[in-house]
């Protein structure tokens, strides 16, 4: 009799139409995987293996298999939001630390800093140091810092740049009589100046003033003033006063400047000087790149590596996952790094529903990886990637289905109306 084999194929048919519905109803989802249900055949054998052409017994819901195909990519107002595009998932941990992973990206700030899932599962992987550097290798949950960034006095960053002044002065200017000595307040004692602000180890800005006086051909002197916050400005010129000479072709002679070493000279400041309870300060002034070239004299790039303490006004999160946060006082610095993990066999995860997979023997211990290297994709920020069900062809396989039940049905049928002509024997 039949009943077995079309009873099998209902069951089976029926546990397809419930894969193709469980993909329509995630069409939506974020990060959701479609299912594809697979079935084998029931195979009948004795014992003895006798029967060389046993009719089978119907057929049974082999697996069901989710096919981590990448979705499309939607863009959103949420900086927290992200998509990866390409190989890997999020590793989340539970309160225990317990790992989950995850392909949607929708992630909240909680409110002890941490990054968070709508389940409350935090984001893991690498924080940054003070100086900004990514620790890789001590995998935590990621922690958005709220301690504000320390301020950095001029001169004292790694590179100890100090003050970088590219300039064009102009050589039709007049120079002026030795006899006539420099005075900030009266423009008649100088050709040229231009200002910029310099920070003290407090974070304290003043403003620094460079004033440019021809006193020969091709021959400038360079007189200092600091304006501290108090707001009087004061003459910081070093006792021998720094002197820029160019060639005939407006290009600075290094070895006729005076008191110019590579270009630039030292500024001293003193505490007295800054009266803001900060320490001493000393930096260089650097005037490599300037021109003495006939035409008004302008400034051509004007810069400082020094900066007052600010606040974490918001982040961004680059395609290698790193998170970059941004300061109030225009200052940006590295503060963690997002961890993907993959799978040798993917297929093996265990589905834990909430877009979460669990690792399982089948599926292999994770390995983890930073955004876009080897196996793992880049992160796209302010996006999601969607469900990567494709709702023609699921229609086109929920027909399919249909039939197939129906056909299954038919057999059942069928069986029936021979049973009930061999019941009618006489």
């Amino acid at each position: 009799m039949g009943f077995q084999q079309g009873l099998s194929g209902l069951n089976t048919a029926s546990k397809n139409l419930d894969v193709i519905g469980n993909n329509v109803a995630n069409a939506t989802t974020v990060g959701f995987k479609t299912g594809q249900a697979q079935f084998a055949d029931v195979f009948a054998a004795s014992l003895t293996g006798a029967g060389s052409s046993p009719v089978g017994l119907g057929s049974k819901l082999s697996t069901i298999v989710q096919q981590f195909t990448q979705g499309n990519i939607t863009a959103t107002n949420n900086p927290l939001d992200i998509a990866i595009n390409g190989g890997g998932f999020f590793r989340l941990t539970d309160p225990s630390g317990t790992p989950y992973y995850s392909r949607n990206g929708q992630f909240q700030v909680d409110k002890n800093g941490q990054i968070v899932n709508s389940q409350g599962l935090r984001v893991t992987g690498y924080m940054a140091d003070d100086a900004g550097t990514i620790v890789q290798g001590d995998l935590q949950e990621i922690t958005i810092p709220i301690s504000d960034i320390a301020p950095q006095e001029t001169g004292t960053s790694a590179s100890a740049t100090g003050v970088e002044a590219e300039l064009k002065l102009d050589s039709r200017e007049d120079a002026i009589p030795v006899a006539t000595a420099f005075d900030s307040t009266d423009p008649s004692t100088y050709n040229f100046s231009t200002s910029t602000s310099i920070y003290d180890s407090l974070g304290n800005a003043s403003i620094l003033t460079m004033f440019f006086r021809k006193t020969a051909a091709n021959t400038w002197d360079v007189h200092t003033t600091v304006t501290p916050p108090s707001g009087t400005p004061i003459d910081i010129t070093p006792a021998t006063v720094p002197t820029i000479v160019f060639n005939s072709d407006g290009v600075i002679d290094a070895g006729l400047s005076t008191e110019l070493t590579n270009g630039a000279f030292t500024q001293a400041i003193t505490a007295a000087q800054l009266g803001t309870g900060a320490s001493n300060m000393s930096f260089r002034v650097d005037f490599t790149g300037t021109k003495q070239w006939g035409g008004e004299a302008t400034v051509i790039d004007l810069a400082q590596d020094g900066f007052a303490s600010g606040s974490l006004t918001g982040f961004t999160i680059s395609d290698d996952g790193i998170l970059l946060g941004r300061y109030s006082n225009g200052q940006s610095k590295n503060l963690a790094q997002v961890v993907l993990a993959n799978f040798r066999n993917p297929q093996g995860l265990e589905p834990q529903g909430n877009n979460l997979w669990a690792d399982s023997a089948a599926s292999g211990p994770a390995v983890l990886g930073v955004p876009q290297s080897g196996q793992f994709g880049a992160l796209q920020s302010s996006a999601v990637e969607d469900s990567n069900v494709d709702l023609t062809a699921e229609l086109v396989n929920m027909i399919t289905a249909q039939r197939v039940y129906q056909a299954n049905a038919q057999t059942i049928k069928t069986q029936d109306a021979v049973l009930q002509t061999l019941v009618n024997l006489r």
